[in-house]
Formats: structure tokens, sequence, C-alpha cells
């Protein structure tokens, strides 16, 4: 006889990787209780629209899905609406908007550990651990502190339990993840000595960080990249942007010093480290020509992977109402010249990994990943099988040769174990 359930849930994950762990957290408790994932993710009892508010192009895509949920509650594919996360928790109020949700709840206020850590939206190779919740930084753009609160370090005992289980799970890839992982801290453990411990579990597989303001990283850290047995080099340290008079004006000022030299000190400290980072255009103050700055420093500090969004002015920040701000149109059009701009850079430095072997993660059937390339923000590599090899199973590590480069994309040749360059 089958077993009884209360019933299936499908999901539908939107926003960063911070907001995706809440989501697993709960349909890993849903399932513990009961509950079962809907094979046919367009057809279920329960529906979680897990939501993001961060910008104006993430609330329109979390009303778009919202409104979609609720099409198929209409037409009998789904019994129930739920509405979590980012949106409803900046939003309260905005229930009314969608009559037919069942329910909105915002993000969690405590930490809610996961009584199934092997449930994962990510697949069997990589997990997000997240180890801190909120930001206590107050950067004039940005509403995270309004949506998630104040900083709060996660438990280091809670943080090793479920490395622990995901290592024992198969994964084999661990993504240290928070809205600012660099200030982490329990009594006089601080990050570095969090990862360390991390180290100490048994086992073949990576540990990433992401991501780390440039004034904050340690030599301490740097010390761990460079001796841990697990840890990948690799840097996503976001600038925003390089003029001193803008990043004051965004209330970064802290970062200006480290912000222009971040890219040489990290190469000089941890040789073949890959860097990524993020940059926003059109804030209040950036000028033609303070713009045209940041693009020379940007070609010479050639990031390897770079991320550009024009600025969302949000209410309740200090940078809705600061004067001087560019057209939303100026914004764009910036935000396609830095993008252009990283294209060329990208197929530069793309094309002297051809011919060399890295060590890569597969992810996916047909699909790796290697240390430069980190999950959801990066391309991915495009595995090739010759001759009588037999395909490597996701989760597996494999030396892959690079032969080609497609658009931020790579292709690779599953190579010997022994052709690691």
């Amino acid at each position: 006889m089958a077993k009884a359930t209360k019933g299936s849930i499908a999901l539908v994950s939107l926003g960063c990787a911070k907001n995706a762990v809440d989501l697993q957290v709960a349909a890993g408790n849903l399932v513990k209780a009961g509950y079962v994932l809907a094979k046919d993710q367009s057809r279920a009892d329960t529906v979680i629209v897990n939501t993001c508010a961060f910008i104006e192009s993430a609330r329109l895509e979390a009303e778009r899905e919202i409104r979609r949920a609720l099409e198929m509650k209409r037409a009998g594919r789904y019994g129930r609406v739920v509405v979590s996360g980012c949106y409803p928790q900046r939003y309260p109020d905005a229930a009314a908007k969608f009559p037919g949700v069942d329910e909105w709840t915002g993000v969690p206020q405590k930490w809610v550990e996961p009584r199934i850590p092997a449930l994962r939206l990510t697949g069997k190779a990589f997990a997000y651990l997240k180890i801190a919740e909120g930001c206590s930084h107050r950067c004039s753009y940005c509403a995270i502190p309004l949506i998630r609160g104040k900083y709060r370090p996660r438990p280091m005992r809670s943080i090793l339990r479920e490395a622990r289980a995901l290592v024992a799970s198969g994964c084999r890839e661990i993504n240290v993840i928070a809205q600012d992982p660099m200030i982490w801290r329990e009594g006089k453990v601080k990050l570095s000595g969090l990862l360390r411990r991390i180290d100490r579990i048994p086992g073949d597989f990576w540990v990433r960080v992401l991501y780390s303001y440039p004034n904050e990283i340690t030599e301490d850290f740097v010390l761990w990249m460079l001796t841990s047995p697990h840890a990948v080099r690799y840097i996503d340290v976001p600038l925003q942007h390089t003029v001193p008079e803008v990043l004051e004006k965004m209330n970064r000022k802290a970062t200006v010093a480290a912000a222009l030299s971040a890219a040489e000190v990290l190469r000089e400290a941890v040789p073949d480290i890959t860097l990524r980072t993020t940059v926003m255009t059109g804030f209040p103050g950036e000028s033609e020509a303070r713009f045209g700055k940041m693009m020379s420093d940007l070609r010479r500090m050639q990031f390897d992977h770079l991320g550009a969004f024009a600025y969302s002015p949000e209410a309740g920040t200090k940078g809705f109402s600061m004067k001087g701000r560019p057209s939303h149109e100026i914004a764009k059009e910036r935000e396609r010249l830095v993008m252009a701009q990283q294209a060329e850079i990208w197929k530069a430095r793309a094309g002297r990994l051809v011919g060399r072997v890295f060590r890569a993660l597969v992810v996916s059937p047909g699909v790796a990943r290697l240390e430069s390339q980190a999950p959801d923000v990066d391309g991915v590599t495009y595995l090739y099988v010759r001759g009588s090899r037999r395909p490597p199973a996701v989760g597996e590590f494999v030396n892959v040769r690079i032969f080609g480069v497609k658009g931020f994309d790579l292709e690779g040749e599953v190579a010997g174990r022994r052709e690691l360059a």
C-alpha cells in the first residue's frame, strides 16, 4: 500500500542563491512533514513562488510569476498558491493586488535548520551553504537591509553539520554564501578559521566563497586559499564602481583604495586566480567622464568575468532621492558598453585557455565547470567524449582539455588522468 501524503508541492525559485537556499530549507521541511515534490511542476496541490525584490526587474519578474501561478490555479492545475521570500517581506500589503494567493509570507527571521540536507535544488554535484543572513552595511543603492535585516551570523556548529551532510550526500562543490561572508565570526573564530574546519571534512570536494568586499579580504583568507586542499582559486569581488566620487555617494568610501588595486593585488598574491566583479552604471554622480574612467579602469584590471547592471532607484534607500542621476536610457546604454568591452576582454583571456587541461566538475550530463566558473553567474564547459571513453557521471571530477570558446562558455574534451597541466 502506498504511503499517504499531505499533497504535492511545486517550486518556483527566483532571485539569488541565498534566496534559493531559503526555498530549499522550506521544501526539505515540507517533505519531512509528509508532502512530496510534484513530478510535473505544472501540476501540484500547492505551488510555492519564492520571490526576489532587490531591483525593479526582479519585482516585475516576481509579479509575472505570481500572476502565472494564479492563472494555473484558475485552470485547475494548482490547488493552492503560496508566495514567499523578499517580495512579500518588502511589500506586505501587496497581497491585495493578487486575489487568490492563499499564503503570503516573507523571509525567515531566524535560522531554520534543513531537516533533509540532501534535498537541494542545485542537483547532486554542488550546493550553496549559507553562513549568515542580512546585511549591516548601508550602501545607498541597496534595499537588502530593508528586506533581510541586520547581519546575523549562522552558528558554526550548524554550518559544519550541514557541510558534513552535503559531502556525505555526494556534493562535490560547497559554495559558501552570505550577503557579506567575509565578516562572519563566532567568538575568536573568523571566516578563515571556519573554512579550515570545513577542510577537515574527509572527501574530495571544492570550496568556493561568494563573494568578497575588496577591503575585507585578509591575509589569512588569502593564506587559506593558497594552502587549503579544497579551496578554488576564485574570488568574486563586487566593485560596483571605480571612481572615488561615485563610490562615496554609494556609501562605499571604505572600498575606494582597495577597489582601484584589487585585481593587481590579488593576482600577485594568488597565482592563476580567477577574478569576477560586478559594476553598476547610471548611479547619481556618474558623469560621462566618470563613466569613461570606470571603463578605463576595467580595461586595466582585466577581470575574467564581469556582470553589469543599470542602477535601479529603490524607495527607502538614500540613493533614491539623490540628484544627478543619468536617465535610465543612458544607464542601460552604459551597461551595454561595459558588457561589450568585457566580451572582448573575455575573448582574449579565454583564448589563452585553449589547449590547456584543467580539472572540472561534471554538473549535468555533458556539462562541467572549471574552478574558474562559478555556478549560475559564469559560463560552463561543454564536454565531448572521444573514442571509447565512457561519459563522465554527474558529480565526477574529470580532466578536460579546452579546445574552443563559444560565447561566454568553453568547449572541452575529456582527457586522461595524467594530462592535467
